[in-house]
């Protein structure tokens, strides 16, 4: 499968390297860095830019059940195999940046944790400002997480960005065995409000994106 998944990722890569990040899935290093992060307790989990599965399997072997995992993946191929892959888990086929737009994932439950491998540079200011707020408006309970990957030498979403939606971030983890390596960042809720201006912007980027 790993070769597999290898010459899939390579194939979507190459068709749309802006958007994928990645010529490679993710490592088994960073598969076992987000399993100890985030376990059986945070379930419901949503992952956003699931590809073929890597960080799907570590969440699973970590205790989350698989009909509490949510899989958005923009990439065709990458939804496809994930469909066939985990069966009980909800896979969606669309833009991490448009999850505003959709109803609970799991009903009246809020997810406990979101894991992201989605490139916020693939992102404008605005689509990623609305990705972090409907996460943390919408879908995330009140001491939920947000996981995000980067590749960058520091956090990849602006600490404007982040003051405005009343978020802090902190790097919990480098893994340079991956390839490329990878910072793990966790934002959450900081405690401070907003800033006055953070609702009005996410009312103006979210009736742009209609």
């Amino acid at each position: 499968m790993a070769r597999r998944d290898r010459s899939l990722f390579l194939r979507s890569w190459l068709r749309d390297p802006l958007r994928i990040g990645s010529a490679w899935p993710s490592g088994r290093a960073l598969a076992q860095r987000v399993a100890r992060h985030v376990g059986a307790v945070d379930a419901p989990v949503v992952e956003l830019g699931a590809g073929t599965g890597a960080i799907t399997r570590a969440l699973l072997r970590s205790g989350v059940p698989e009909h509490r995992l949510a899989l958005i993946e923009a990439d065709p191929h990458f939804a496809r195999a994930l469909l066939f892959r985990f069966p009980q888990a909800r896979v969606l086929h669309m833009d991490a940046a448009a999850i505003g737009e959709v109803g609970p994932f799991f009903g009246r439950v809020r997810a406990g944790a979101f894991v992201s491998a989605v490139p916020p540079t693939s992102l404008s200011t605005r689509r990623l400002y609305a990705l972090l707020a409907s996460a943390f408006r919408h879908h995330l309970r009140s001491d939920g997480v947000f996981y995000q990957f980067t590749c960058l030498p520091r956090c990849p979403v602006p600490s404007r960005l982040l003051a405005r939606l009343g978020l802090c971030a902190e790097r919990v983890g480098w893994v340079g065995a991956n390839l490329p390596p990878v910072a793990v960042y966790r934002l959450q809720r900081s405690g401070k409000p907003p800033s006055p201006a953070a609702a009005r912007r996410l009312g103006q980027f979210e009736g742009a994106e209609r």
